[in-house]
């Protein structure tokens, strides 16, 4: 028997997260529901059901050193790198490719897009952002706000070869009016930062995310979890951090010290950011020199900075979810659901093992 859709239902049996509580659930027709379905075939009982996997912080059709993907075939094997790891939906954090074609793709996560960064000429990876001055800065945040889903990324800080230091890339006057543009165009805005100087200015315009966010201090963190800042740590690449300073070093003496110091202090700037009150997702910065797929390392250095495990769990399940408006497993909802043979609150390991995926109501991988 299939559905309207042309689905067969399935049932699926287990503790439901967050909750704890066990229940049968069936999917029809796509999408959730907790009554009985008749000759819905049983795909999974006895596990941990847990709302789809997201990594808050990737890039789709970046490739190795910031080669660009443009084939369909290598968009894909990133998304279904994702997908393996029990990634079901995906926040692209600026891409240069129209990534739109995997939406045809019904076996691939759902991509939340945050168009292409925006960033001062000559100060950012080469070819990735659309790269101007200030004063043109609310303009093509409108422009981005209507190609992405939701999210515009803005490049907050980078160093600036005349400084030889990280340094910030736009003044508060042209934040305050980019990001009432996106506002108004119902867009959140998010913006890359490793240092500290670009942060004030951001978060006081009314930035709704902060990616990476080693530069945060107490007085900051403070401000965000007033204004209900979010940040997304990416620890799977603040790891890289040495390398930077030491690749750097010759040239940015100052801009090495910066690095390692910020490195040093990642760890104890995400626990404190978590103890203030300030939302923490987990996103892993895939794409460019990051393998695709890694969201498990994510959420253990997660918690390895101070997180406990449910909370480091939730940051890259339904607490992500929600925060991107996407349902978790409820009445009606669209079915993206991970399946654990081991409760993965009691061991994050189990994270890496996923042993049936449900994706918009099919059984995947």
């Amino acid at each position: 028997m299939t559905g309207r859709t042309g689905q067969s239902p399935l049932h699926l049996s287990g503790v439901v997260l967050p909750e704890g509580e066990h229940h049968e659930l069936w999917v029809r027709d796509g999408r959730i529901t907790f009554e009985p379905v008749p000759g819905a075939e049983t795909v999974s009982r006895g596990g941990w059901l847990a709302p789809g996997l997201v990594d808050a912080h990737c890039h789709v059709g970046i490739g190795p050193g910031g080669d660009h993907v443009r084939d369909l075939e290598g968009l894909r094997g990133q998304a279904l790198a994702e997908r393996a790891a029990g990634v079901l939906a995906l926040r692209d954090c600026g891409s240069p490719v129209d990534t739109r074609a995997l939406d045809d793709h019904p076996d691939l996560p759902r991509i939340v897009r945050a168009g292409r960064h925006i960033a001062r000429p000559r100060r950012y990876i080469p070819d990735l952002a659309v790269e101007l001055e200030p004063e043109d800065l609310p303009a093509e945040v409108r422009v981005q706000a209507g190609r992405g889903d939701g999210w515009v990324k803005l490049v907050g800080d980078w160093i600036d070869r005349g400084a030889g230091d990280l340094a910030p890339e736009w003044p508060r006057d042209a934040l305050e009016a980019a990001i009432a543009a996106a506002h108004s165009a119902g867009a959140r805005v998010t913006a890359h930062t490793f240092g500290t100087d670009a942060l004030p200015d951001l978060i006081a315009a009314g930035i709704d995310c902060i990616e990476h966010g080693t530069g945060l201090t107490e007085e900051l963190i403070a401000e965000m979890a007033r204004r209900g800042t979010a940040v997304v740590p990416t620890l799977v690449n603040v790891e890289n951090f040495p390398g930077f300073a030491a690749a750097g070093e010759r040239r940015f003496p100052s801009y090495a010290s910066t690095m390692r110091r910020l490195y040093a202090d990642s760890g104890a700037v995400v626990r404190a950011a978590f103890e203030a009150g300030v939302p923490v997702f987990a996103g892993t910065d895939a794409g460019g020199g990051i393998v695709h797929g890694r969201i498990a390392d994510e959420v253990c250095a997660l918690h390895a900075a101070g997180l406990p495990a449910e909370a480091a769990l939730a940051a890259a399940s339904w607490g992500a979810r929600q925060w991107l408006g996407l349902p978790c497993i409820s009445e009606g909802a669209p079915a993206y659901v991970v399946v654990y043979d081991t409760d993965p609150r009691a061991d994050l390991d189990t994270l890496r093992r996923p042993q049936r995926m449900v994706l918009r109501g099919r059984v995947v991988g």
